[in-house]
């Protein structure tokens, strides 16, 4: 009866160990962090792309989980003519929802929905790589559908692998001077398995 009794709490100390990373009452902690800089032929200054959107989630059932991103993003483009050049900043708010299915003890796979949006302004760039004036605000607001695969090699922690699914993107310009908008919609499906995200996530 004791060996019996041992074997059971054995049994749900590992059923534990697999689960709790995502039940109910549990926080999610991660984010992104991404940058890149190129310089083409003959231009005087290299082009640039950063962002940082770190993220939390709150488990409001078991292996559901909604939250949030917040963060910024930055580009400059040097290189190419006088329309192909600028600079770009933007505040992004990326709410999220994400269901994980377990695999193993270990391995889950998981879906996720998110809604970003990037406020922003653009700013003229001139031929010698100088920031300039603000001539235009830009708005993009999207929906994407993401899987993945998460491995829990402890409970805190969650290494996965994902890529960027079906997603839609509405993105507007609107005229400093003149007020005049342009807009332009995009939708598209990027699974593309050879060049997967790469992330880590913290459970507490």
């Amino acid at each position: 009866m004791k060996k019996l009794l041992l074997s059971l709490v054995a049994v749900a100390g590992l059923f534990y160990s697999a689960n709790a990373q995502t039940e109910k009452g549990k926080f999610i902690l991660g984010g992104n962090v991404g940058f890149s800089s190129s310089k083409v032929e003959g231009a005087v200054k290299s082009d640039i792309d950063f962002s940082v959107v770190p993220s939390i989630g709150y488990f409001v059932g078991n292996n559901f989980a909604i939250g949030t991103g917040v963060g910024y993003t930055y580009s400059k483009t040097v290189s190419g003519g006088a329309l192909n050049r600028n600079q770009v900043g933007a505040f992004q708010v990326s709410p999220f929802g994400r269901y994980y299915v377990g695999l193993s003890d270990q391995f889950k796979f998981f879906g996720q929905l998110s809604v970003p949006m990037a406020f922003g302004t653009a700013k003229t760039v001139d031929a010698n790589g100088d920031t300039g004036s603000k001539y235009a605000s830009t708005t993009s607001i999207g929906v994407n559908v993401s899987p993945g695969f998460a491995f829990f090699p402890t409970k805190r922690i969650g290494i996965e692998v994902s890529v960027n699914g079906l997603g839609y993107a509405n993105n507007q310009i609107k005229e400093e001077a003149t007020g005049a908008k342009t807009t332009s919609n995009s939708f598209g499906l990027e699974a593309d398995t050879f060049a997967p995200k790469l992330g880590v996530q913290f459970h507490f």
